[in-house]
């Protein structure tokens, strides 16, 4: 795509070879300056320069908002992520909402060290809501957290990295320079559900294996696993969709509330059912002949193009959906400050 032709908008006027719209003509001509004084892209442009660039120019947090606003609408229109959208961002145009989070931080960490790793189902919703709380931690909105995705969290160096979709990066590093973060084995044991799961799909013997867990075997995801939301709703039988499915950002809000507040559920044990006929080195199998019929593909390719057009404008329901949740973040922080 060349940006020398691009127009956003019906506005003749041109700032450093771009079309602007008038009305963030200035903003964008003050960042364009500024980031050729300091040797640096205008666009695309990271959120760590933008940050750099509202603290080397001063203003009132209505002005710091509309310059943000104008950065990120020259990038989206030229097929670039919007730098403000990130938390390095959001810290420096609310340094109270910055001073929240880090005194929330510490009490999300403490909150998910504490919840059960094995039992049925508890060790299964405490490895989830464990994960969810310290994902939290970083700062990560909950609309950005329940589009996450398995392949979006790695561990690089003993710290925990989640990278969003619009290249956002929220990490997590160790305590001390020694060892790896404890968020690293908090992932890593939602991880070993996951893989579980992927290797026998059976809840009964998901229920075993939290019962009297044994060493599952991590091996790199595939293009397909690796697409599937991280964080995935679970009934109260600790049964968790056939089809991967992700959570609302609502019942993200809900849970870390609820966990903060003291009144998440307490799960009840419940009975494991031993599975007859498989002795330690047998497990469940699934009959994988299946005849399908010859007009399936077919129907497929048709089921995905219709996909393809109803959800051409899923971009603008996301990022409403993404304004909505930060608005909902702050007020749980809110909320919590008062506890």
């Amino acid at each position: 795509m060349s940006t020398s032709t691009e127009h956003l908008g019906d506005f003749p006027e041109t700032v450093s070879g771009l079309r602007i719209p008038a009305r963030y003509r200035h903003d964008w001509a003050l960042f364009a300056d500024w980031c050729t004084a300091t040797d640096r892209p205008a666009l695309p442009a990271g959120p760590e320069a933008l940050a750099l660039f509202l603290h080397e120019h001063p203003a009132a947090p209505a002005t710091q908002r509309r310059r943000v606003s104008a950065i990120n609408t020259v990038h989206t229109h030229h097929g670039h992520p919007a730098p403000g959208r990130s938390e390095t961002v959001r810290r420096r145009l609310d340094g109270a909402r910055a001073a929240r989070l880090d005194r929330l931080a510490p009490l999300l960490l403490h909150e998910a060290a504490e919840l059960p790793t094995t039992g049925w189902p508890g060790g299964l919703f405490g490895r989830r809501d464990a994960l969810l709380l310290t994902l939290a931690a970083t700062g990560m909105p909950f609309a950005q957290l329940a589009r996450l995705r398995r392949g979006e969290v790695t561990v690089d160096a003993g710290t925990l990295v989640a990278t969003t979709t619009d290249g956002e990066r929220f990490c997590l590093p160790p305590e001390s320079a020694a060892g790896a973060s404890a968020a690293v084995a908090i992932y890593r044991r939602w991880a070993e559900v996951l893989a579980f799961l992927e290797a026998y799909p059976n809840t009964a013997l998901l229920a075993q294996y939290l019962t009297d867990p044994i060493e599952v075997e991590q091996v790199t995801l595939t293009d397909r696993q690796a697409r599937q939301p991280l964080l995935s709703p679970i009934d109260r039988w600790g049964h968790l969709p056939l089809m991967p499915q992700p959570m609302t950002a609502q019942s993200l809000a809900t849970l870390v509330r609820d966990h903060l507040s003291g009144q998440a559920s307490a799960r009840t044990p419940l009975p494991v059912r031993k599975q007859g006929g498989h002795d330690e080195n047998q497990h469940a199998w699934l009959d994988t002949e299946v005849d399908l019929d010859p007009s399936y593909y077919k129907r497929g390719v048709a089921a995905r193009l219709h996909a393809h057009e109803r959800l051409d404008d899923l971009n603008d329901v996301l990022e409403e959906i993404e304004q909505r949740s930060g608005a909902l973040y702050d007020e749980l922080l809110g909320v919590l400050e008062g506890l």
